[in-house]
């Protein structure tokens, strides 16, 4: 039996160790849900020598900057098999220009993310940058009917987006192929803008959607504004000819029409 080694057992991560418990691997992870303690040296280091292996869902420090993962236990991962979640935000602003894994990175505003993500490169690690991740709970959907969604007044700005359960499988395809070290851009076909994510919620909600406003207007905090301050494309070319990955959601509309769909079977 397979056994992997999960830091960080998230929304995403939490969903990619079911996929591997239904392959019949064996899954230990720290996290919230996890059964391990990520501060338990001895349980971790007992775990990570069983695991063939090693994905982190782990984010850097936002006060240190640091990834906690590599700065505590980098010395103590030596598998031949090991996993990043990263984020497409370590490609920075582009201009809304398509991006691939050969474009730089480290330029944007999260550049303790670019870091991390070049530490792991440099481990030999599969690392998967991330674009906005959507999914049950988590998506416009949501925020339309928590009264918390809302349109900004930036014409062209555009990001890519991914269904959670769309990431699964191409980690999956990774970690049971042979697939070789390095970055994969797992994202959705069909880049578009924040507001147009927003009408098609409003649409399958039978909403009218949120009026045009300025980031001063929407009061949006400084996080917000640093992702309205960012526009690009991310290209998943590579993850489809070296991972034989296809997204099950290839744009924003499927995606949003079988969450929808599952909102009314629940309700």
């Amino acid at each position: 039996m397979a056994n992997l080694f999960i830091f960080g057992l998230g929304y995403t991560a939490s969903r990619i160790a079911g996929a591997m418990r239904e392959h019949g691997w064996h899954v230990d992870a720290t996290g919230s849900d996890g059964n391990i303690d990520f501060a338990d040296a001895t349980a971790v280091e007992s775990a990570l020598q069983k695991a063939s292996h090693v994905l982190s869902s782990v984010p850097p420090d936002r006060s240190s900057g640091l990834d906690p993962v590599l700065d505590t236990y980098s010395s103590r991962i030596g598998q031949s098999w090991l996993g990043y979640l990263s984020s497409t935000g370590v490609y920075g602003d582009a201009g809304g220009a398509w991006v691939d894994e050969s474009s730089p990175i480290g330029t944007g505003r999260r550049s303790a993310r670019s870091e991390a993500d070049e530490e792991w490169l440099k481990m030999g690690a599969r690392v998967f940058r991330l674009p906005g991740i959507y999914g049950p709970g988590r998506s416009a959907l949501d925020r339309v009917r928590d009264g918390k969604a809302h349109r900004i007044d930036m014409p062209g700005q555009v990001f890519s987006r991914i269904h959670v359960d769309d990431i699964v499988p191409g980690v999956v395809a990774a970690m049971t192929g042979d697939a070789p070290p390095g970055a994969y851009n797992l994202g959705d076909d069909l880049p578009a803008s924040h507001n147009a994510v927003t009408e098609e919620a409003c649409r399958l909600l039978g909403t009218a959607p949120p009026p045009l406003q300025t980031m001063d207007e929407a009061g949006l905090s400084d996080m917000a504004r640093g992702f309205y301050a960012e526009n690009r494309r991310v290209a998943n070319a590579k993850a489809k000819r070296v991972l034989g990955w296809e997204p099950r959601y290839p744009t924003y509309r499927e995606g949003l029409a079988a969450l929808a769909a599952g909102l009314t079977v629940r309700e």
